[in-house]
């Protein structure tokens, strides 16, 4: 006799499946009217259907429901979800692109990031009762870095073809890339000063059992050199700052830094390599080959976790090596790769979703406990806002005018740094370098452990909400000022597949030709450096400097009309041999 198996597994995946459908019913409308994107209403769905409303969704409840095992999904849900989508949009940039902006690169990944660490943890530390400085800056460093996820749909979505100049987007979407892995210093280096701070003047919770664990703890560190990660390895090891500098290098930035990087370059270069020599011997099929980046990010994954590096670096360093040349992405854009931004969509939904439902609502308001209050994180919210991130780019951004033109560029830029999964990531995996919650021997430690979770986890809601709904309200406005969309002299032609599909933003058809017009693509496989200029379709037109960023934030003038049918025609000439006059006179 049939029976009803409400089982954890079979609600969760078609809830899963009848978002996706009714998300996709209306998905042009969400994204290219509305620009609301899909961390938005994914979160939004996680919350409706999560323990605090309608219960559907519970990770407590999933697989063997033992205790504490949601911090171990979450985990591993934000590596595979982050790895992925790194590697992804490390192929998706302009070959040699981190050769050519080496210089922008080092300014947002050092002092920009330092900057925005130390800011974010002074707003942490004045509106966060009961923490020290030393809290304040492991805290802080989980929110320091820009979410990958969210900066990438900044980059490359439907608002940004319209309006962003692609140097913007470019370095947007590889800082974010990168700084996602390259926070770990910063959480070492303040994670190291606590664990390893003299024990003079330390404050030991109270009782007999926190000083003997202390005692312990310091013994413990003349048998270890290296401080290990696993839970029963953490806690007071003294030996001051020095120690603390120590561990920071040798395991901060050799170990897990500079490895992560070798990995990722070796098997970058590995599969660059592998399918350079593939397609010439026609060995990989499409499906292979547009699943590649996807295969190389779980494997690096892996290897990484296995060996306790980055592995969010290792996937980024991967995917820009693994485009170094160019050819992926020339390869991929000829067989009209959809494969990956299919991924990245499913990845988003889950992922989101999967943090809606595990917000810690009932953690925001424990004003006896943690001292935390929702006024005080609204506040921080808000504070985090305006001082983490626009201050270092107002700072900087007059040293990298390649990327970065003006103070309305730098404003957008500073602005729009999210916070979301990234954060997730970096707060879970800090729980594995301080004891549990009541388990510590200091209150410094206690009132860290208390407090990162739901700090973390509010400021990642509240970019969430308040980052996904700027876009439309931006959008709003440049219609309000009758701002005109980005207009290239050479738009991208792309052939049009189906008369079904919806127009790109920023696009125009040629019937005639039976194919699209795109101003401001983000994806191109070749680099804008200086020096001659690699067009997508032809590498022997002059440089025109005024070529990227146009008619944004304010500049009304309009391209004159381009007769882009006998521009394509030149250029086709051209790569066939004839002289440019032979060709005009075609």
């Amino acid at each position: 006799m049939p029976v009803l198996d409400v089982s954890e597994l079979n609600i969760v995946i078609a809830i899963l499946g009848a978002f996706i459908i009714l998300y996709g019913f209306i998905s042009v409308k969400i994204k290219q009217v509305w620009y609301l994107g899909e961390a938005l209403p994914a979160v939004v769905i996680g919350v409706m259907l999560g323990p605090i409303a309608a219960k559907f969704l519970q990770a407590e409840k999933w697989g063997s429901a033992e205790e504490g095992q949601q911090e171990a999904i979450t985990l591993g849900l934000c590596r595979i979800v982050i790895g992925v989508q790194l590697v992804i949009a490390g192929f998706q940039l302009p070959a040699r692109y981190q050769q050519f902006r080496w210089k922008e690169m080092a300014i947002c990944l050092l002092p920009v990031m330092t900057i925005m660490w130390i800011c974010t943890s002074l707003c942490i530390l004045v509106t966060v009762p009961k923490l020290s400085l030393l809290a304040a800056l492991v805290i802080g460093s989980c929110v320091t870095c820009t979410d990958p996820i969210l900066s990438q749909a900044v980059a490359k979505g439907p608002f940004a073809d319209k309006f962003v100049p692609r140097a913007l987007r470019e370095i947007i979407s590889s800082e974010a890339g990168a700084n996602d892995g390259f926070g770990f210093p910063f959480l070492l280096l303040a994670t190291y000063l606590i664990r390893h701070a003299d024990l003079e003047g330390v404050k030991f919770k109270a009782g007999s059992e926190g000083v003997v664990e202390g005692v312990k703890d310091l013994a413990e560190r003349a048998l270890y050199m290296l401080s290990k990660r696993e839970e029963e390895e953490v806690g007071r090891l003294g030996g001051g700052v020095p120690m603390a500098m120590e561990q920071w290098i040798v395991e901060g930035w050799l170990y897990i830094i500079f490895m992560s990087v070798v990995i990722g370059a070796i098997l970058g270069y590995g599969s660059m390599y592998a399918i350079k020599f593939g397609l010439r011997k026609k060995w990989i099929d499409s499906e292979s080959f547009l699943l590649w980046p996807m295969a190389l990010g779980l494997f690096i994954i892996g290897i990484c976790g296995v060996l306790g590096t980055d592995d969010l670096l290792a996937c980024f360093v991967a995917g820009n090596a693994m485009n170094w040349n160019g050819l992926y992405l020339e390869e991929a854009e000829k067989r009209h790769d959809e494969v990956n931004s299919c991924f990245d969509v499913i990845l988003n939904f889950g992922g989101f979703m999967y943090i809606g439902t595990i917000i810690p609502w009932s953690q925001f308001q424990l004003p006896d406990v943690t001292g935390i209050t929702v006024g005080r994180l609204m506040i921080l919210g808000f504070l985090v806002l305006m001082f983490r991130r626009i201050p270092a780019i107002f700072l900087m951004y007059k040293i990298m005018p390649n990327c970065v033109k003006d103070w309305k560029e730098a404003l957008f830029m500073g602005y729009f740094g999210p916070i979301g999964i990234g954060a997730v990531f970096y707060v879970e995996h800090t729980r594995h370098l301080f004891p549990k919650p009541g388990e510590a021997t200091t209150e410094e430690e206690e009132n860290l452990v208390a407090a990162m979770i739901p700090v973390v986890y509010f400021l990642v809601i509240f970019s969430i909400v308040v980052h996904g709904l700027s876009i439309p309200a931006l959008d709003a406005f440049y219609r309000y000022k009758k701002i005109p969309p980005i207009s290239e002299a050479e738009p991208a032609e792309i052939r049009m597949l189906s008369d079904n599909d919806a127009l790109p933003n920023n696009a125009k058809v040629d019937f005639r030709r039976n194919s699209v017009y795109v101003h401001n693509r983000f994806s191109r496989p070749v680099s804008m450096a200086p020096g001659p200029e690699l067009y997508r379709w032809n590498d022997q037109m002059p440089r025109d400097m005024e070529r990227d960023s146009q008619a944004t934030y304010g500049n009304n003038n309009q391209m004159p009309p381009v007769d882009y049918a006998q521009k394509l025609q030149t250029i086709r000439f051209a790569e066939n041999g004839y002289p440019m006059e032979k060709a005009i006179t075609q």
